[in-house]
């Protein structure tokens, strides 16, 4: 069973359409990388999936449950924003063990290498105001892995970390495809997506264009980076024209 799916989906705000006839499913084990220009309908399209903003028309479904009608099925979901905002006043561990209480998780139930792996265990005292926001994106990342999600949306998650750290998050990525999860990563640095990406999601407009394996794209067109290959493929498209595999 496709463990997300978007039927028809679009959102309108006011007159103008920020998503207009998404189709797509995304299976259990892949990492679909959401890339487009500014102002193409990626950040809506992770709020919709997200249950932040209602869709305009059509449905998405997340495990077999429908976005909107009820909010258990947000618990499958890890969410790193490409911006984290936490209550300033609390410290890292308050932090942690707030939303362990949100999650009802249990002891010992929750997934914590990457505090070690990010470097966070000397900080876990510290209040979240004085952290730079390097290291609230590092707190981020602990969040979105640490209940185990059989959905993982990180939005931007490399950008503001240094080399070494980023690194160790994409390995998790990694690790958490291996286990089955699906992983939907928006970015804008073409060697992630060409070397992390099962397939990439490229949005224009609103709507879907490409819906394809990074590979293919440089088969047809013949071309060895991706920077090079999207464009040169989407200039063969039609306007309207959406292709996926």
């Amino acid at each position: 069973m496709d463990r997300v799916v978007f039927e028809g989906v679009g959102k309108r705000y006011g007159k103008q359409w920020a998503l207009r006839g998404v189709n797509a499913r995304f299976a259990p084990g892949e990492v679909v990388m959401v890339i487009g220009p500014n102002g193409s309908g990626k950040t809506t399209l992770i709020k919709c999936l997200l249950g932040l903003v209602r869709t305009t028309e059509g449905a998405i479904q997340v495990n077999g449950m429908e976005v909107g009608t009820d909010p258990e099925y947000r618990r499958a979901i890890g969410y790193m924003p490409q911006l984290a905002e936490f209550p300033r006043e609390l410290t890292v561990d308050q932090l942690l063990r707030m939303m362990n209480d949100i999650r009802n998780a249990r002891s010992g139930s929750t997934d914590d290498r990457l505090i070690e792996a990010l470097g966070l265990e000397a900080l876990l005292d510290k209040r979240i105001g004085t952290l730079s926001g390097g290291m609230r994106q590092k707190v981020s990342a602990v969040l979105a892995f640490r209940y185990r999600p059989s959905v993982l949306v990180l939005d931007e998650p490399t950008a503001g970390l240094d080399p070494v750290s980023a690194r160790t998050l994409l390995e998790a990525v990694s690790e958490a495809r291996r286990n089955g999860a699906t992983v939907l990563i928006t970015s804008h640095i073409m060697e992630e997506v060409q070397q992390l990406g099962d397939r990439l999601a490229y949005l224009q407009d609103g709507r879907l264009r490409v819906l394809l394996a990074p590979e293919v794209l440089l088969e047809v067109t013949r071309e060895s980076s991706l920077s090079r290959a999207l464009p040169k493929y989407l200039d063969q498209l039609p306007p309207s024209h959406v292709e996926s595999m």
